[in-house]
């Protein structure tokens, strides 16, 4: 069977490579300085995410402060609001640390949502509906998993010691 016309002028039947097999891939230095001057920079706005971390955590405590003292500040709303949606979001966030970012903060400010609403609904069930109770409630869990996370990390870790 000949080739057709196309195929036998194709380059690789002359040994050329293919455009997949040209591709280069980036591997990090061995000296671990690969990009290290794009990331540090000198001057104000270096580092926002600690700060960011250290504020946001400042919001979610005074909102659960606010909401189990049942002060009747205008922050009271929102950053008990704040709260509820964070304390289980980064529970979840830390178990999820496989995912790229984007997907860790969807997932986890969803699971986050399902956490609330699963208090809510047992909550109603029970009807013992409280907003104390239920930040303490969201507080627990989000404690739970996140100890639960920590203390898996802590067994894996002293297992590869072992090895």
């Amino acid at each position: 069977m000949s080739l057709r016309h196309i195929e036998a002028r194709h380059p690789a039947r002359r040994g050329a490579k293919s455009p997949m097999q040209t591709l280069g891939i980036k591997t990090p230095s061995p000296d671990g300085a690969q990009d290290d001057a794009e990331r540090v920079r000198p001057g104000p706005g270096r580092d926002l995410s600690a700060l960011l971390a250290g504020a946001a955590t400042a919001v979610g405590a005074v909102g659960a402060l606010l909401a189990l003292t049942d002060t009747g500040s205008p922050l009271r709303g929102p950053s008990t609001l704040f709260f509820l949606l964070a304390a289980p979001a980064v529970a979840i966030g830390a178990a999820l640390r496989g995912l790229d970012p984007f997907g860790r903060a969807l997932t986890s400010l969803a699971g986050a949502v399902v956490v609330n609403m699963l208090v809510a609904q047992g909550m109603l069930a029970v009807h013992r509906w409280s907003v104390r109770g239920g930040v303490v409630a969201v507080t627990a869990l989000s404690l739970l998993l996140l100890l639960a996370v920590l203390g898996r990390e802590k067994f894996r870790s002293g297992k590869r010691t072992q090895e």
